[in-house]
Order: structure tokens, then sequence, then C-alpha cells
């Protein structure tokens, strides 16, 4: 059969509550928006995970953290779990990563053919929390408030280098794919690492957002002690008593990230402009998606490591010439992006499902009723034992060893304000997601589990920096005498190859 090209454009850190049908109106992204316009989009999606290694080796899985054991932002992607990279290839296409994933360990592929650049973050232990030294804070890797007091403008920044990189690699991609450089159909994946922290953009993109009305979080920030156990652990992990927070500082903040969401437009309309002027619209599949969230000041939490709605919920649209674009109002899961890709481009799904914790979303965009619920993990930086949560229906419910259970329902509480585990109401209600966790998780094996692997990682870490170092870091390969005019080719081969369309 002739098979449909994907291509995945990835962001991170996108509060999807900025999504509840396409980029909500105040944001300046008309390429998104045209986007949604003919997507399918998934009104209440959930990442794997809220921090971006465990969401990303989720995503890419489709199973929970605690099969994958990329636990945290410094634990080890197996080379053996199969991606949807591995999959799609295996069925003949050829896959190639532009950006960031935050692979871990040796493999820094996990089923890409290709990689156009590096990552931007260490693919080492470096980063490995120990919860064997509850409250510890590691300065010099930990995230801090600092982000938010020194929000603003700049014309160039770490992030803003890498994804200016990031895109431009992408449409040389693009540009390849168009002249009949592959054979085979291609799943590329744009991912960007925008408009995650810090709160920093440029002054064409900051100046959209000066009269905007959404400055300042619905949800103002709480005292202290009248936070959960585990957004106060949130706050401490943030070194938050270390920063004087004033309204500018929000203000300033939530624009830049809101700028930065213009940036990624732009670049996302780059990309889509390539991918027209190749004729490969019509026969590729487009999905939009992050790896999680940010509280952007909701309650006074910011960046992500909560389950709250900010945090957890992620924008997600598919556009494919075979299904009608629509909201969905179901919650599902980034898990269910790997089942789904398969799924649409025709792979046997009888391989594809023992091997993932997702499901395809292709029934539910026509039409049919899903009843599993999204299954959520957390065991990273500020947590001192795993969380756990479920999405079903209106519910959300959250339960972590260490903490009273919370039960919100999102429709009549959509700022998750009222915990309603304990209310007599809804006591039924709250017995049966405690049964489900339950049922769903051995929750002492997860936190063995999750200790066992930090101390080996802190053994293994410390081992290897110590005398000569070889790092895992992904060392893009350019081949410089294959590229434009060298003397093995043919000038004339080279033009006309080179040109698309082709030359009169």
């Amino acid at each position: 059969m002739d098979r449909k090209n994907i291509l995945i454009l990835m962001v991170d850190q996108l509060n999807g509550t900025l999504f509840p049908d396409g980029p909500a109106d105040f944001l300046h992204a008309p390429n998104l928006k045209k986007l949604a316009e003919r997507s399918v989009r998934f009104e209440n999606t959930y990442t794997a995970s809220p921090l971006c290694a465990p969401g990303r080796a989720s995503f890419m899985s489709g199973q929970l953290p605690r099969r994958t054991g990329v636990y945290d932002n410094a634990a080890e992607f197996a080379s053996d779990i199969p991606t949807y990279a591995h999959h799609l290839r295996r069925a003949g296409f050829t896959t190639c990563l532009s950006g960031k994933m935050h692979f871990v360990g040796p493999d820094q592929m996990h089923g890409f053919e290709e990689r156009l650049t590096t990552d931007i973050y260490p693919a080492d232990f470096g980063w490995t929390p120990d919860y064997r030294k509850p409250g510890e804070r590691i300065d010099w890797w930990y995230h801090n408030m600092g982000s938010v007091t020194g929000a603003g403008v700049a014309e160039i920044s770490n992030q803003m280098e890498y994804d200016d990189d990031v895109a431009f690699q992408a449409i040389r991609k693009i540009h390849d794919y168009g002249r009949g450089k592959y054979d085979r159909p291609f799943c590329l994946t744009v991912s960007f690492t925008h408009p995650h922290d810090p709160y920093v953009a440029r002054q064409q993109y900051w100046d959209l957002y000066e009269d905007c009305e959404h400055l300042l979080p619905d949800v103002p920030a709480m005292d202290y002690e009248d936070h959960d156990p585990h957004s106060k652990r949130i706050f401490d992990a943030n070194d938050w008593r270390n920063f004087n927070i004033t309204e500018e500082d929000i203000r300033r903040s939530r624009r830049a990230y809101f700028a930065n969401i213009s940036y990624l437009d732009d670049k996302i309309g780059e990309i889509l402009h390539a991918l027209d002027a190749m004729d490969l619209t019509d026969d590729t599949t487009i999905l939009f998606v992050s790896d999680h969230g940010d509280m952007l000041g909701e309650r006074g939490l910011w960046f992500k490591m909560t389950f709250f709605e900010g945090s957890s919920r992620v924008p997600l649209m598919i556009a494919d010439k075979d299904l009608t674009p629509a909201k969905i109002t179901t919650p599902v899961s980034t898990l269910d992006v790997l089942p789904t890709a398969c799924d649409l481009v025709g792979i046997d799904m009888s391989e594809i499902m023992p091997w993932t914790d997702g499901e395809s979303l292709v029934a539910l965009a026509s039409g049919t009723a899903r009843s599993t619920p999204v299954r959520m993990e957390y065991a990273a930086e500020a947590s001192y034992a795993p969380l756990v949560g479920i999405r079903e229906g209106e519910w959300k419910y959250i339960h972590c060893e260490l903490d009273p259970p919370q039960l919100f329902n999102l429709a009549t509480d959509p700022q998750e304000l009222t915990n309603l585990a304990d209310d007599p109401d809804y006591a039924d209600v709250s017995a049966r997601f405690a049964q489900a966790v339950r049922t769903g998780w051995n929750m002492a094996a997860y936190d063995a589990e999750v200790r066992q692997s930090q101390a080996r990682r802190w053994i293994v870490y410390e081992a290897l920096r110590n005398g000569a170092y070889f790092p895992w870091d992904y060392q893009p390969l350019q081949k410089a005498s294959e590229r434009y005019m060298r003397n093995h080719m043919d000038l004339n081969d080279v033009e006309e190859n080179q040109r698309y369309p082709r030359g009169e």
C-alpha cells in the first residue's frame, strides 16, 4: 500500500489549558490556528509524566515510566524498548529527529535513522534525584525561581539558538524528501525546546502581548501552608524562599511565555510552508503535541512536576486526510500517540498493542466511545516517593503513599481548588479510585525500584566522571564531502537534482 508520511511537531512545556480547541483566541498563532482548522483536536490530553525525559520516553514508547524505567531526567531509556520510530522504520519508513528528545544513556537514536541536531540537555546521569536525601537541593541543575525574576527580552538565548537550528535542519530535510532523495515514506519528528523557561523572548514577539489581558493567573498565589504536601515540596525544590516574586515578575514571565508560543508558531509556519512547497502536504499526517505543561503562576506554582491541569495537560492535534476535523473532549494520553501513528499508516496493531499502555485514537476520532481512563506517574525531583494519577470522565484522582489522596471534579471545579477525597458525599467515587490505584500499581515495589535505580546511577555517574570522560551526547554527522558540488559528482546532475520543481 502507498503509505502516508508523518510529521510530528513537538514542543516543550506548553500548557494544554491554552489549547481548548486549538490555540486560545488571545494567542498570536496563525499557523497553529490554521492547522487546528483541519485537525482533530483532543481538548483533554495528558502527559504520562509531567517532566521532560520521562514524559518523552513514554510518548515515544507508549509505556508509563514504571515500565520504561525513565523515572526522571537522568534515567536511562533502554535500547530494547520499541518506540514509534522502531515500529515505523521496521515497516519501511525513514525516521528522522530534528531537536530535543532528552534521551539519557549511550543509545541516542531509539529507532531514528538520522538525527539532525544534538540534544539541548545532557545524556548522562548527572541530574539524578536521591530519595535517600529528601529535601536536598542540587542548585546547579535544579529549577529555581530565577526564570521568573529574570523574565524579559533578548535577541538570542541558549534556547533560541537551539530552536533556530532545529527548524533550519528540519526544513533542509523536508527539501530532501521533496526532491526524491528517499524511496520510502518518512516520519520526521521536529522537537523544539520552547516555550520552556527561562521566560525570555525576542522583541518582535514580546511586543505582540503588550496589551494582553491574560498576564496574571486566574488563581493567585496561595500561602505556603495552604498548599497540599506535594506542592510544598515543589516550592522547596524551586528554592522559593530566596526569591521575591512580584506581580511584575509574573506579568513578564507569562508575557514572554506567550511570546515564545508566537515564536514557535513562526517556526512551525516555516516548516509547514516547506512541506507545502515540496508538494508533500496532501500525503503527510501532521501531529502537534507537547511533552508536559507549565503552571505559569497558577496558585503560585511554576514549571511542571505536578498533576494539576496546567502542568499535566497538553495540546494534541492530528491533521490527517482520512480524519474529519473535530473537537474531542474525552480524556486521552500522550501514550496514545504511538499506536495512533501506527494505526494511521496501516501497521499491524496486533504487534503494537502488547508494547504500549496507550491505545489508538483513530476510533475515538471517528466517533467511537472510549472508556479507558488516563494514567499518569511521577517519581522525580520534588517528590519523596512516587505519585500516580487517574483522569476518567469528569474526575481526577491523585495518590502518593506520603500524602492524603486528592479527588477533583473538573467539570464543576476546573481550577482544582476543592479536594473531595474525604467528602462523605463522594465516598463511593473516592473508594473506587483508591481501589483502581491498588489494582493498577504496587506502590511499595514502585518506590523500591525508583530508589534502586537512583542509587545505581549515583555510583555509575561518579565513577564515569572520575578520570577520562567519554560523553554520550549525540554528535550530528555532517558529510561535507557529499554536499553542494564535489569532483566525484556531475555538475549537471547536481543542479538538476537539487532543484525543485525540476527545470524546464
